[in-house]
Formats: structure tokens, C-alpha cells, sequence
């Protein structure tokens, strides 16, 4: 199928989900499909893998929402607050990590986040500890639109999502990100070729960190509330799920696993007190609190078969049909 046409059917299919869906879980699930893209950015294309990435998340989540309930700031504002204040975390813990390669790198990147997480339950004032920061504000679109409509603020976020995933696009496709897989693939050759690799990565980390907190921004503003979850290192974890479960190194692929393991965790629930209900088995019924032995399961059915993940399977089996028509 041609890029432009499935990009245009997707669009369409997203215009009118409101109207078939819950709005807010839509919302969310665009959150999530721009957290993983932003994640993506850095392991698909730079190679570089970060298991810190919900510091950033759930930081700007933090930022935005008392930029919206405490500062007095509009939603704009607060949204720029929440992705500055990720960019600024980004470029600390960039130009920490970036020092060491693989593990090393991996691991920096996850004692640093943790110390976001330990800050984030320490002072209260600021995040509500153990409770969270409730009651956030939606506030309004350039002061005139109100946003407390779901349907309303569903389409203000398909807007923020399409605007970060162009974003995206547009860096994949640009000098700076063949220069950027130019270091996933051969980074001493990149080197040689006269590049600073170091100022490339973080360059790639920190606009990796501030998409990441343009969607935990904005989760926090669509949901009204911030908790310690999203600073979590298994949030880190999660996202690292949807990216390997959807196609590392595909521009969809996240999208893809943000959807299908936000949309387990929300409706495997229902479904099997669905199933329980069609065949009497009461079993369905506690599917829904095996949400994360059912993902498990999904993620090693992948290592195992899908290497490349859902989307980079069929891409690889599209590149075979092609070539034997």
C-alpha cells in the first residue's frame, strides 16, 4: 500500500474514533502511541537504549499539570513548560550517559531516572508524594476553547500527536537522521567520516526526552491527575515493551504496540468477563488480573517469532511477496 494513502486512511479511521470509542481512552492511547515514537527515535534509529525514559514521561506530567492547577499558566503554556522541563532533564542525562556505551549507557540512564522517581515521592509540595497531584485543570485552547470536553480535547490531542509524529518523520528523514542511523550502524565509522557522534546522540536524546514530555504532558492534562506510576522504572520498561512488541526502527511499529498493549491493559478485563459470560467458564473472568501475564506472554511470542516486531514482520514479508511478483 502507498505510504501516503495509509497515512490518509489512518487519518480518516482517527477523525471519526471518537465517535465509535471512549474519548478518553483514545486520548490515551495517542499518548502512549507518541511516548513509544519518541522512544523509538533514540533505539531505532540511534541504537542508543535508554531505560529512563519515564523520568522524562512523568516528569513533564509533574511540570504541566501545576503549571495548569497552582502557576495560573493556559494549557499552551503548560504543555511548553512540561516538554522544557524534559528537555532540561534530557540534556543532564544525556550529557552523563552518553560517556559510556551499551549496558553502561543503559544503566546510567536508569539510576538517573530513579533519582527523578526518589525526588518525585520526596517533595510532596510539588507532586503529592504517594497521592499524586490531583484535580489538573484542562483549562483552554488559546483562551477561547474549552477544553473540557472529551470530544473537544480528543481532537486538540490527535492534533499534538500528528504535529510530534511529523516532527519524527521529519528528523528520520533529514541529513541529521541518516546521520543518526549512519552511528546506529557503524558508529566508529561515522566517527572517521569526521562527525561528532557525541554531540549527535545527545542531540538525539534530548529531542527523544522532550517528545517523550510533550505525551506525558499531555496524558497528565487529559486525565487530570499525575502519579508516582509514570516516573516509575516500569513505565521505562513498558514503553521499551511497545516499541520491541510493534517494530523497532519503523516509524508505525510503536504505534502499533502502544495500542495493543494500552488496549490489553484497559479492555482484557471486559473481554474475558465477555468470554465468561458466551461459555460459562469462569475462568475468563480473571483475565483481567493476568494483564501482565498475557503481555508477558505477547513479549516473548515476539522474541521468539517476531523478531523484528509485528509491523517489521509484514514489512519484511512485503519485501519477499514484492520480489517474487
Amino acid at each position: 500500500m502507498n505510504k501516503k494513502l495509509g497515512y490518509s486512511i489512518a487519518f480518516v479511521l482517527a477523525l471519526g474514533a471518537p465517535f465509535v470509542g471512549y474519548p478518553v481512552l483514545l486520548m490515551k492511547l495517542l499518548c502512549f502511541a507518541l511516548f513509544a515514537c519518541a522512544f523509538n527515535l533514540l533505539i531505532g534509529f540511534t541504537g542508543l537504549l535508554s531505560f529512563g525514559h519515564a523520568a522524562f514521561f512523568g516528569a513533564a506530567g509533574y511540570f504541566a499539570g501545576n503549571a495548569l492547577k497552582n502557576w495560573g499558566l493556559p494549557f499552551e503554556l503548560s504543555l511548553l513548560v512540561g516538554v522544557l522541563a524534559g528537555a532540561a532533564i534530557g540534556l543532564v542525562m544525556g550529557g552523563l550517559a552518553i560517556r559510556r556505551q551499551g549496558i553502561y549507557f543503559s544503566m546510567i540512564t536508569l539510576a538517573l531516572a530513579q533519582m527523578v522517581y526518589f525526588a518525585a515521592l520526596r517533595f510532596t509540595d510539588f507532586t503529592g508524594g504517594e497521592d499524586g497531584l490531583q484535580g489538573v485543570p484542562r483549562g483552554k485552547l488559546l483562551g477561547v476553547l474549552d477544553l473540557g470536553s472529551d470530544l473537544t480535547m480528543y481532537y486538540v490531542v490527535l492534533g499534538i500527536f500528528i504535529a510530534g509524529f511529523a516532527l519524527i518523520m521529519r528528523t528520520v528523514h533529514s541529513p541529521f537522521g541518516q546521520v543518526l542511523k549512519a552511528i546506529k550502524a557503524n558508529e566508529p565509522r561515522a566517527v572517521s567520516l569526521g562527525y561528532d557522534v557525541d554531540k549527535y546522540k545527545l542531540a538525539a536524546f534530548v529531542l527523544s526526552g522532550s517528545l517523550a514530555a510533550l505525551a506525558g504532558a499531555t496524558k497528565s492534562i487529559v486525565l487530570g491527575f499525575e502519579t508516582l506510576t509514570d516516573v516509575h522504572w516500569a513505565m521505562s520498561g513498558l514503553v521499551i515493551l511497545m516499541t520491541l512488541v510493534g517494530g523497532m526502527g519503523t516509524l508505525v511499529g510503536p504505534i502499533i504496540g502502544a495500542i495493543l498493549i494500552i488496549s490489553l491493559e484497559n479492555k482484557l478485563g471486559d473481554f474475558g468477563t465477555m468470554m465468561a459470560g458466551a461459555t460459562g467458564i469462569e475462568w475468563f473472568s480473571t483475565l483481567g488480573e493476568a494483564v501482565s501475564l498475557v503481555i508477558g506472554f505477547i513479549f516473548v511470542a515476539c522474541v521468539l517469532l517476531f523478531r523484528k516486531g509485528l509491523v517489521g514482520e509484514f514489512l519484511v514479508l512485503q519485501g519477499k511477496w514484492r520480489k517474487q511478483a
